[in-house]
């Protein structure tokens, strides 16, 4: 899917053969082993990932996720799009992804743990404030990012913040990094209602996904006044015409509660399918990749996707999507809040000096906004959908990047 995204774009930007082919390879991928002691004596092994797409343009950034899902091509992907995602917000990062192949709901805290350190110490040769940045994605959080921190530091002999970002507050993370994602995505709703002359808070939204990104995006557009008619989780979906309280729906999810087991007379279970295909203005698909696809995109009655999670629309369904005038705000300018603020984590860390709420808020708000005006300033210019201008502005940076760099050697 990734691959052929690029050639979609290098065939509209007429790019050169040469770096569409050096684009669609990967520096490097790593893959570990990883033994674990269990908690009952038994030896288990894990197999881990860890892939820089493009350092051309600065370390590698990306999350790591832990997931029974996790595979290298899926990781490889991740890491382009982070390319792409980095290069369209101009920042100076490269692109790249990490994962191991596990459920970690069937870990004990300990086994959690040793997973987790045993993974940072065989793929430390790979990282580093200067090579390539680690941080939070799937079923991995702040306490993960604090054993990196700590493995990658005990090998060095001193304590390097700067490993990874998403890191408890206390030991050199960032106010707002949590938030950082939905509140991008907020950010670039209220920019494109703007230009697009809609009312943002008399639109009706539909999220699938109530995890980081969809609870935090649910959560500030519901403080703002907007009707979120639909949410869902894994166990799937609950919606409601006139919206939902999300303030109490939150509280249910924090306490352990899956959308299922919420009891409310007003509320309609749903499936996350049937979601996907409520009539609404704005859907943000903020779960997993391929959601909206071939089989759906007909169906899918909105103004606007903007996407929450990262490759939620296939190649197919876009072309769908486009004929029927649906405007979708790709991932890597909708939900780039989360790296942006990861970046002035970054920043903060190598300069020992930490920001307040508002400034991070402030300059989050500057570079998405600033960026998706470019990017629809481009799309009606050269009448292609905001993901092919969006990969248009991120792809002629790398592409100019390698022409001035050169092939070494």
């Amino acid at each position: 899917m990734a691959k052929r995204q690029i050639d979609i774009v290098a065939e509209k930007m007429h790019l050169n053969e040469n770096i569409k082919k050096y684009l669609k390879k990967v520096e490097r991928a790593l893959i570990v082993s990883i033994p674990i002691m269990m908690d009952d004596g038994s030896l288990k092994v894990f197999e881990g990932y860890r892939v820089h797409h493009s350092t051309i343009r600065g370390p590698g950034k990306g999350g790591i996720r832990f997931s029974p899902n996790v595979n290298l091509d899926e990781v490889k992907a991740l890491a382009t799009w982070m390319t792409w995602k980095n290069s369209l917000l101009n920042l100076p990062l490269g692109g790249a992804k990490g994962g191991v192949c596990v459920d970690p709901t069937k870990l004990s805290r300990k086994e959690l743990e040793k997973l987790t350190r045993r993974y940072t110490a065989e793929i430390i040769n790979v990282i580093g404030p200067d090579i390539d940045i680690p941080a939070p994605d799937i079923n991995t959080n702040s306490q993960i990012m604090a054993w990196m921190m700590d493995v990658y530091s005990m090998q060095k002999g001193r304590s390097v913040p700067g490993v990874v970002t998403g890191k408890p507050i206390e030991i050199g993370g960032s106010v707002g990094r949590e938030s950082a994602t939905g509140m991008g995505l907020f950010y670039i709703i209220d920019a494109l209602c703007k230009k697009e002359n809609w009312s943002l808070k008399s639109s009706r939204v539909v999220i699938q996904g109530f995890g980081n990104v969809g609870g935090n995006i649910a959560r500030i557009l519901y403080e703002h006044g907007v009707k979120v008619i639909a949410i869902s989780d894994v166990s799937g979906g609950l919606y409601c015409k006139d919206g939902l309280d999300i303030e109490n729906l939150l509280q249910w999810r924090d306490n352990g509660g899956f959308l299922n087991e919420y009891d409310n007379n007003n509320y309609e279970f749903i499936s996350n399918e049937d979601l996907l295909t409520i009539q609404c203005d704005i859907l943000i698909p903020a779960a997993i990749e391929n959601q909206i696809n071939i089989s759906n995109a007909e169906d899918i009655d909105c103004k606007a996707i903007v996407e929450g999670a990262n490759g939620p629309t296939t190649p197919e369904a876009d072309q769908i999507l486009r004929k029927r005038k649906i405007i979708v705000v790709p991932d890597i300018l909708a939900n780039a809040g989360g790296v942006c603020v990861s970046y002035f984590e970054y920043i903060q860390d190598i300069h020992s000096y930490f920001w307040k709420l508002d400034r991070i808020h402030q300059e989050l708000k500057n570079i998405l906004v600033n960026t998706f005006n470019d990017v629809y300033l481009l799309s009606k210019k050269e009448k292609v959908t905001l993901r092919i201008a969006a990969y248009m502005i991120a792809i002629n940076r790398l592409a100019r990047a390698i022409e001035l760099r050169g092939i070494f050697p």
